[in-house]
């Protein structure tokens, strides 16, 4: 099974940055896309970010010029910076990767964590 755990989430004053991090463990053979979603109560899951292997990343509109997505493909890792924080940046963000688990298919399966808390509050 494939396990990603998110952290760094908490509380910033608006202004202020927070970086996020996720981890993939597990059966793991190639990780294809990675990426950050969020929710906000009330709010459906939204896209924030995502980083294909090799390939452009790409933002909400939202997060353009704030937030930044990398990852380390060694550490099976995705990180967001996020930077000049709002308070409708207030949400559970969740993070997911898109895993080929077996060695024996070339199918790749979607893994999400089960989110981290970021408040953007005074």
């Amino acid at each position: 099974q494939v396990r990603l755990v998110e952290s760094g989430g908490g509380l910033v004053q608006p202004g202020g940055s927070l970086s996020l991090s996720c981890e993939a463990s597990g059966s793991i053979i190639s990780i294809r896309s990675m990426g950050w979603y969020r929710q906000a109560p009330g709010n459906q899951r939204e896209l924030v970010a995502v980083i294909p292997t090799g390939g452009s990343t790409n933002y909400t509109d939202s997060v353009k010029g704030r937030f930044t997505i990398s990852r380390d493909n060694a550490k099976n890792t995705v990180y967001l910076q996020m930077n000049n924080a709002k308070p409708e940046d207030t949400a559970v963000y969740f993070c997911n990767a898109e895993v080929r688990p077996y060695t024996f298919s070339s199918t790749y399966f979607t893994f999400w964590g089960r989110g981290t808390q970021v408040t953007v509050s005074s």
